[in-house]
């Protein structure tokens, strides 16, 4: 199979002394030249595009190379249109977005939901069942009483009145209808452990769609890679937890999902203590085994899931989880700093 840019031109010596040569080219030959001069022109111009944007409280970053540079600005601006409606639908905050109006109004009767949204959570209380609970969207009936910037958390009143509204199973889907109802008032979800791998998959998917046969797509800590960049392999860093200029390891990856939860992120320290936004949902408070959690995987939806779950279930069993699903793969720096990886990877140390 030729690579991209790769031409192969048959030549033909100079024909018999005997054959008079036709003064006019066929149509044929004209076509065949026309298409030759096609080709080097797209190869010519072809070209990689970069472009960052902030969106749903965090940086996104795209690289794709396209052969067709004319549509280059049209797919990275349907990039960027898809992220920013994502957020409009998904966000927790914007008052006109589907969840806010979800966490108003689906305790009081049921909620019509679009597809979309109905799927992304169906898909969410799968992921709650595979890990007995540790993946839970209602923990925003605790989560929203923390405020990293303001160094403010819930009282251990607040904790003991909300604690019981953390549970997936309050949730009832109508799969008839689309819609949601949440069994308890007070009940909140959040769809921050899966929305911006969400996201980064539909992305990659409208790359696609344009031609894009290398591209990468990061969302925070969520990446897709596409492609095996041109031969050379993504190398994506996992950033080091307690080390702003250090990285854990550098792996060379092509078409994987790869995300990573930290207690970096969004936390502040009180009394020594570090308070962070990745909850465990038996206690409403921090998770403090592990410092950052990565996961390879097929898809950044299921990748970054499986990342805050891990980071709730710690290293033992987490790395369980880990081995125990198909084509996912885990790396887990613990809580004095120590990496582990899942039985698959090769420790480079």
């Amino acid at each position: 199979m030729l690579k991209h840019g790769m031409i192969i031109i048959e030549l033909v010596s100079s024909p018999p002394e005997d054959v008079k040569i036709r003064k006019t080219l066929s149509l044929e030959f004209i076509f065949s030249v026309l298409v030759l001069m096609f080709v080097m022109s797209t190869n010519v111009s072809a070209q990689w595009f970069d472009h960052s944007f902030a969106v749903m409280g965090t940086e996104v970053r795209i690289r794709f190379w396209l052969e067709d540079p004319a549509q280059g600005d049209i797919a990275q601006q349907a990039v960027v249109d898809e992220m920013q409606r994502i957020d409009n639908t998904m966000s927790p905050y914007i008052e006109s977005s589907l969840l806010y109006q979800i966490n108003q109004q689906a305790a009081l009767k049921p909620f019509k939901l679009s597809r979309e949204l109905y799927q992304l959570i169906e898909k969410s209380i799968e992921i709650s069942h595979l890990t007995q609970g540790v993946f839970d969207i209602t923990f925003s009936s605790v989560g929203y009483m923390y405020d990293y910037r303001l160094k403010q958390k819930p009282t251990a009143q607040q904790l003991k009145n909300n604690l019981s509204l953390i549970n997936y199973h309050l949730i009832e889907l109508d799969p008839e209808t689309h819609s949601i109802f949440l069994k308890k008032k007070g009940v909140r979800i959040d769809l921050g452990g899966i929305a911006k791998g969400y996201a980064v998959d539909n992305c990659i998917s409208i790359l696609k769609r344009f031609g894009a046969k290398d591209a990468s797509v990061t969302a925070g800590g969520d990446t897709f890679v596409l492609g095996d960049n041109q031969g050379k392999l993504w190398r994506v860093g996992i950033k080091h937890p307690r080390a702003e200029s250090k990285l854990v390891t550098v792996l060379p990856l092509e078409n994987s999902a790869i995300s990573t939860s930290g207690d970096y992120e969004r936390f502040f320290i009180e009394n020594g203590k570090r308070y962070h936004h990745i909850l465990n949902p038996k206690t409403g408070k921090s998770a403090s085994e592990v410092q950052s959690v990565t996961i390879l995987a097929d898809t950044s939806t299921f990748a970054d899931a499986l990342s805050t779950s891990v980071f709730i279930l710690g290293v033992q069993k987490g790395l369980a989880l880990a081995d125990s699903l198909p084509q996912v793969s885990a790396i887990i720096v613990d809580k004095n700093g120590k990496i582990f990886y899942s039985s698959d990877l090769v420790d480079p140390q």
